[in-house]
């Protein structure tokens, strides 16, 4: 009888181990990386200021102006590079910054990479200006320069667009340039909006 029940006993025993759910692994699922995107000039501007205050805290903006490329497809005031310059007005040195979202020729490198900084010239017809005046960003800008070249697009519906933005001599407040062409040089028509208020300001041909 003793050993009937180290038999039965030992049966019961393999009989709940083979009862037992088997144990599943999971694997985590990598989730596809995203494709690059393009963003706003406003964005880049203060993804640029952040490294830019480690040079220097009392740093401005000189200028901020789209980089045409054509690994990232641009969307409207967006684009897939930009080249921001500072200025510190304690040192008289400026430096300019370019923020892309991809690896490119031209020295574009994905993210935030500095140049080296230069002397700056507090004499020039370009002035830098505090961030807080940058309230308005390109897509907004774009908006307000669609308005007012309704014609001009019409003759020309697939030409690309670059946006500049500097405080010049003829307005009080910095500007947003919308240009229609590669550069401020071969554009034939380009449209300033105040990056302050968000108002058109005039039209160049």
């Amino acid at each position: 009888m003793r050993s009937y029940a180290v038999v039965f006993t030992l049966g019961l025993t393999f009989l709940g181990g083979c009862s037992e759910p088997p144990k599943t692994t999971t694997v985590k699922k990598e989730e596809p990386k995203k494709a690059p995107e393009p963003i706003s000039g406003k964005s880049a501007f203060f993804k640029v200021f952040v490294a830019a205050r480690t040079w220097a805290p009392d740093a401005q903006c000189l200028t901020v102006s789209s980089i045409p490329m054509e690994e990232v497809k641009s969307q409207p005031g967006k684009s897939g590079a930009w080249q921001v310059t500072v200025v510190s007005p304690s040192k008289l040195r400026k430096r300019t910054y370019t923020w892309s979202a991809v690896e490119s020729e031209g020295n574009l490198h994905e993210g935030v990479y500095p140049g080296a900084d230069e002397a700056f010239n507090p004499n020039s017809t370009v002035k830098p200006f505090l961030i807080a005046a940058l309230k308005t960003d390109t897509d907004a800008a774009l908006k307000v320069a669609e308005e007012k070249s309704a014609e001009y697009m019409k003759k020309n519906p697939s030409m690309r667009i670059n946006y500049l933005l500097e405080l010049g001599t003829k307005h009080p407040n910095p500007a947003w340039r919308v240009i229609w062409g590669d550069s401020v040089g071969t554009s034939g028509h380009s449209v300033f909006v105040d990056a302050t208020t968000g108002q058109y300001l005039e039209t160049r041909h």
